[in-house]
């Protein structure tokens, strides 16, 4: 083995024997990882539609309440009519029983004026016809007397009379009486039944509405806390399919990816080729430095060799024609000429060409390379 091919073996097994379990890892990991962007991005989404799902379920109470509250309206209104009947109803029945009360005073009294008539007949001391005529002295006293006694039966009828009415007006006023209270009873019970309805259907509406409120509160709350960790995720994502390989990017999780048992320099050459693989085109692009903006045809295959340490500083294309070794290799072959250079890693080409034709420098197609000189890695 050349003293160049151990340099180049021995700075490979350096940075790659790390880097293999590295990539593997990343491999796995970022399949694990984007598992579980995925698992949550769903989530966020199933979150967000039962949030949306919350917020029509609130609307939709706000507007049930809406129109509880023009029921009760209307419905306080029959209360407050019914409320001033009620009103009347009770001055009706204050005033029939008042009057009920002097009516039956009245008859009370009459009743005990019949009494006392009747006694009197009974003991003997009112005069009949009999004892008046028998008893005057003189015509002129008769008279007097007869007019006396046509008085006290007068009087008598007049008490049977007042009696017997004040019996038929507290009957009427006693029927008038309980109608107005089964009025009153009636009433009130119609009050109390629109009161506990109005009041169960805004306990139910607003019950409805804390449910839903507090639902959406916390699935919104589930939603920011997944939002952080999606956040938190991606960040380790992009931290780990983006990383620095001997101060080379590399982007271990792009569009290629090494084939099983490629060995770890042809793992990092591809990562670092994924990094660079989109960016512009620019004339001298990653001569300079390794580091640049864009990259020209050499400057893109001395980047992605360098990141395996391949390469110590970039090479233009009439310097790839003299180097590694002569012939196509297993796993990279490097085709240059004086104009142009590109390679072929695991059976990918990586070439500046195929940036202008597919937007990455990427590709499976194959071109002509008879005009070219093949070159490979020693090892490799």
């Amino acid at each position: 083995m050349s003293s160049t091919s151990h340099t180049w073996s021995m700075r490979a097994l350096a940075l790659g024997g790390a880097i293999v379990f590295a990539l593997a890892f990343s491999g796995r990991s970022a399949g694990d990882l984007q598992s579980s962007i995925a698992a949550k991005q769903s989530t966020a989404d199933a979150l967000r539609s039962a949030i949306a799902a919350e917020t029509t379920r609130i609307q939709a109470t706000d507007d049930g309440l809406a129109r509880a509250r023009a029921r009760l309206a209307s419905i306080q209104g029959n209360l407050s009519a019914h409320e001033r009947q009620l009103g009347e109803v009770q001055t009706n029945l204050l005033a029939a029983r008042t009057q009920l009360l002097e009516l039956e005073n009245r008859l009370q009294q009459a009743t005990r004026a019949l009494a006392a008539n009747l006694v009197a007949d009974y003991e003997g001391a009112r005069p009949d016809v009999m004892t008046v005529i028998l008893g005057a002295r003189g015509f002129t006293d008769l008279l007097e007397r007869v007019s006396f006694l046509q008085r006290i039966g007068r009087q008598d009828a007049q008490v049977m009379r007042d009696t017997r009415l004040a019996r038929e007006a507290v009957k009427r006023q006693a029927m008038a009486l309980a109608v107005l209270e089964q009025r009153d009873r009636r009433l009130t019970d119609e009050i109390l039944a629109q009161r506990n309805q109005v009041a169960a259907l805004q306990a139910a509406l607003l019950g409805q509405r804390i449910a839903a409120v507090s639902a959406r509160a916390s699935k919104t709350t589930q939603l920011a806390q997944l939002s952080s960790q999606l956040r938190s995720l991606e960040a380790r994502a992009a931290a780990q399919t983006t990383a620095a390989l001997g101060g080379i990017a590399v982007d271990t999780g792009g569009m290629v990816q090494p084939p099983p048992g490629a060995p770890a320099a042809v793992a990092q050459v591809i990562a670092a080729g994924n990094a660079i693989a989109t960016l512009p085109y620019v004339w001298g692009g990653g001569h300079g430095s390794f580091h640049d903006s864009g990259y020209d045809c050499s400057g893109s295959v001395s980047y992605a060799l360098a990141a395996a340490g391949l390469l110590s500083s970039p090479l233009d294309s009439t310097g790839f024609e003299s180097w590694g070794d002569p012939g196509p290799g297993q796993w990279i072959t490097v085709y240059a000429n004086s104009s142009h250079a590109f390679m072929v890693v695991a059976g990918w080409r990586f070439d500046t060409v195929a940036l202008a034709e597919g937007g990455t420098r990427w590709t499976q197609s194959m071109t002509d390379t008879s005009a070219y000189v093949a070159r490979h890695p020693p090892g490799l």
